[in-house]
Parts: structure tokens; C-alpha cells; sequence
């Protein structure tokens, strides 16, 4: 990637690096090593060269100038390299220096505070495609969840001022907010607006929790206040809010959530480590739920697959940083699903375009988070994605690029997170077995074609 600073130096962000492993289809996240780019190698030693000609003529010229000279002229050499090599490796602009010198490119990687959704909870509830207000509202809320990170004297009045703006924008826009409710919903919405404004675990209910500056009580009424803005925010959002392109309506979709249950079992007689005062267990559940909002027809072929049973008695595979299925080559008749992606800001997927985050591009369901669930590409083509595997990314950010994201962050179709059982997939070894995956929720969502796809992929 270019940089706009003088010498163009520049550390190269490689993608992460993709090996081949035993399975065809699957990849190994390895972590990449932080290497000087080969372009910045032969610039810098160009431009070492050239100078070395300079510095032969500049030799000859301080020999002429008296000492107190020559030593200003090298001390401002110094300052000059100083002043580079600061510039290199810190994220911050350097004073007197026009911040224009970093790209809003850069910028993305570089920020230590890129804010990118790091539960799957959040990162779902900012991809429900609701009203301006309630997103408004939620904006302010989730604002107060970064305030509450602050050590020590935490902003209160910053907090108190995010709640006011919330429940300002919650009583004057309430008449557009529940008109955005379907009508055989809105009695529903009605309930939950009144426990937003002003129930056990609402607004008001915030705003004396901030004041008493109890910071336990401030995020226990605070998830409340959130829990219960995705709600309402559900129940405005009652399918797609845009529509498919024409050539991919013969695929089954996905018109909004759903809730995959799966059970997984060990394969060596060990047993999944015990919850608090639990037993120890062969198998164990855990929950994803799937965004049909931002991938539709990822998460409807996941769906269909589910309900039909293809992933019972599927073997798991552990690698570095994720647990990913076998193969499935000769389960499933249906073609490869195109690449999926919601850019973040905009109101449609993007197919068979990966995302570029050099280029400040980042998705509304990032993979940068633990436990997220993605479909691994095709074999033969990384325009599309597998028609039967997929994997459950195990983020580290010891692992992650500058600004905390995966180098793999935009290159595939995510379609939803792990919800219960996060700490299930990191006792998961080679070898474990789905005994079972349930579509428990979201089956009058599923939109299956009459006619089903079949090899009309054109991979």
C-alpha cells in the first residue's frame, strides 16, 4: 500500500498467509511475520546510493565551514532521521506536521481504537437494519460501554449527557419509532418502549445508576437498555431491506435471524471441561445465531443444510485459529454460494468482491471477533464459498493486525456468531464430531426456491 510519507516507508501489511492443509478447501490462519516490503528495500537503497553522491560533494563543502557549522549541520541530520523514523513506526502524527500525511487507509490499521464489534452480541445488533432513531438511540448507548472501559475517574457526566440524548430522541420521535413496527407487531413494540423508557432496566433507570457513579449498576442497566433496543429494533426489521440481485433468486436465502443449535461430541472418551459446579460431559451445546440481514444467501444455504440434516456426524479440525468441518465433498448436490460481504455504511451485500481494509473498507459482520462463523472458500475459486464447509474463527488478538483486525478481516462470507458455548470451541480437538445441528429458530424465515440450485454455480 502507498503511503503519502516521505521515503515512502511503509512496514507491508500481508494478508494472511494461506497454506494448503490436509483438508483441500481448509486453510491455516498463521500468524504473519512483520516484514519491510521488498519495494521499500530497493527504495531505500536507491536513495541511499544517490545520497552517497551528495554526501561526497556536501564532504568537501563542510570541510570549508568552521566546526560550530559543520556540527549544526550534522545535529540537524540527526533531528531529520529522528524525526523519520518516529514517523515510521508510531500511529500519531508528529507535531507541526499535517495529519494528511497518514491516509484514512493507514488510519484504519493503525488506530488502536478501531471500532470494530468485539462480541458477536454487538456486532449482530448493529446489523439489524432498523430505524434511524433506535439507531440513534443504540449509538448513544453503546458510546457509554467504551466510557466505562476508562480506569479510575470514569466520565459520569459524558455518560449521563449519552443517556439524555438517548431519551430525548426516545420521547420526541416515539410516534415514528413504533410506526416503524409492523401493525400486528406493535402492541409487542408498545411494551418494550415503555420498559425502554421507563422500566427496572430503562432509561431512566440509567440515568440514577450513573449518578449514584456505581459502575456494576451502570452496566448491568446498560446491557438492559441495549437488550432491550435490539428488541424493538427486530421487530421493525421483518425481512430484507434490499433486494437480491436477479441471478442469485433461485438460491435458498434467509429474510432475516435464525438460531442454530449444535451439539458436539468428543471422539476420544475425554470430556468438555465443567461449567461451575457442573458435571464433566462427553458433549456439549452451543448456539449461533445467523444474520440473514447482511447474508442472506449465506446463512439460507447454511439453513437449508442444517434442516436437512447434512451436518450430523460431520468431523471437526482444529488449526491455529479455528475449528472448521471436513470437507463434505458428495453430502450436498447444491453449487458453490458466492462471497457475501456487507461493507459497514452501506445497505446491500457485495458477491464475489472481498473487502480491502488497506483501503479503509470494513464489513457490518466482522470475523475479527471470537467465535464468529464463516464458510470457507471454494476449491476453486475465492469468489465464492464453499457449498458445505464451514469454520468458527477463534480470534487472538496477539494474532491480529495493526488496529486489532484479522488478517483475514473482509476475504470471507460471515454469517453470525457463537452466542452460548463460546467456551466450548477452544476444548474442541481434531477429531470431535457434530452429533447434531438443529435450526431451532428462524425456519418460517427460510426461503427455499422451487427450484432448488444444482451445478449452476459457475464454479
Amino acid at each position: 500500500m502507498a503511503s503519502p510519507l516521505s521515503l515512502s516507508t511503509v512496514v507491508s501489511h500481508r494478508i494472511l498467509s494461506l497454506h494448503p492443509s490436509p483438508l483441500n478447501r481448509s486453510l491455516l490462519f498463521v500468524k504473519p511475520k512483520l516484514t519491510v516490503s521488498r519495494d521499500l528495500r530497493m527504495r531505500l537503497h536507491s536513495e541511499t546510493r544517490n545520497y552517497g553522491d551528495k554526501e561526497l560533494i556536501s564532504s568537501s563543502t563542510d570541510s570549508k565551514l568552521n566546526p560550530l557549522e559543520v556540527g549544526s549541520k550534522n545535529l540537524e541530520k540527526l533531528v531529520a532521521t529522528i524525526l523519520i523514523l518516529a514517523q515510521v513506526w508510531s500511529p500519531l502524527p508528529l507535531f507541526g506536521l499535517d495529519s494528511a500525511y497518514i491516509s484514512p487507509a493507514e488510519a484504519v490499521l493503525y488506530s488502536p481504537d478501531t471500532k470494530v464489534p468485539r462480541s458477536g452480541e454487538l456486532a449482530l445488533r448493529r446489523a439489524i437494519p432498523a430505524n434511524p432513531n433506535m439507531k440513534t438511540i443504540q449509538a448513544s448507548l453503546e458510546d457509554i460501554s467504551y466510557l466505562l472501559r476508562i480506569p479510575q475517574r470514569k466520565p459520569y457526566g459524558t455518560m449521563e449527557s449519552n443517556v439524555k440524548k438517548a431519551l430525548k430522541v426516545a420521547i420526541e420521535d416515539k410516534d415514528s419509532i413504533l410506526a416503524s413496527i409492523p401493525a400486528d407487531l406493535r402492541d409487542k413494540g408498545s411494551e418494550l418502549y415503555a420498559s425502554l423508557v421507563d422500566g427496572k432496566g430503562g432509561l431512566q433507570a440509567l440515568i440514577e445508576s450513573i449518578r449514584y457513579q456505581d459502575p456494576d449498576k451502570v452496566s448491568i442497566r446498560l446491557a438492559s437498555s441495549l437488550d432491550t433496543v435490539a428488541e424493538m429494533e427486530l421487530l421493525q426489521a421483518s425481512g430484507l431491506s434490499f433486494l437480491l440481485p436477479q441471478q442469485y433468486l433461485n438460491y435458498p436465502r434467509l429474510a432475516g435471524r435464525g438460531t442454530v443449535e449444535i451439539t458436539i461430541e468428543k471422539a476420544d472418551g475425554s470430556t468438555f471441561q465443567a461449567e461451575a459446579g457442573g458435571d464433566q460431559r462427553k458433549s456439549a451445546t452451543i448456539q449461533v445465531v445467523i444474520d440473514g440481514y447482511s447474508a442472506p444467501l449465506t446463512a439460507g444455504n447454511f439453513a437449508k443444510l442444517v434442516t436437512s440434516g447434512a451436518y450430523d456426524g460431520t468431523k471437526l479440525n482444529t488449526v491455529n485459529q479455528a475449528v472448521i468441518t471436513e470437507d463434505g465433498s458428495g453430502k450436498v448436490e447444491s453449487g458453490s454460494v458466492p462471497l457475501e460481504v456487507m461493507p459497514s455504511g452501506q445497505f446491500e451485500p457485495l458477491y464475489r468482491t472481498p473487502l480491502s481494509v488497506q483501503d479503509g473498507e470494513l464489513p457490518v459482520l466482522p470475523l475479527s471477533v471470537y467465535g464468529a462463523v464463516a464458510m470457507a472458500h471454494s476449491e476453486n475459486s475465492e469468489e465464492y464459498s464453499s457449498p458445505y464447509q464451514f469454520f468458527f474463527y477463534l480470534y487472538d488478538k496477539r494474532n491480529s493486525g495493526l488496529g486489532g483486525l484479522s488478517f483475514d478481516e473482509g476475504q470471507f462470507s460471515v454469517f453470525g456468531y457463537t452466542t452460548a458455548g463460546r467456551d466450548i470451541l477452544g476444548q474442541i480437538k481434531t477429531g470431535d464430531i457434530i452429533k447434531s445441528a438443529k435450526l431451532i429458530e428462524g425456519q418460517d424465515r427460510l426461503i427455499l426456491p422451487a427450484q432448488n440450485i444444482n451445478s449452476s454455480s459457475s464454479t
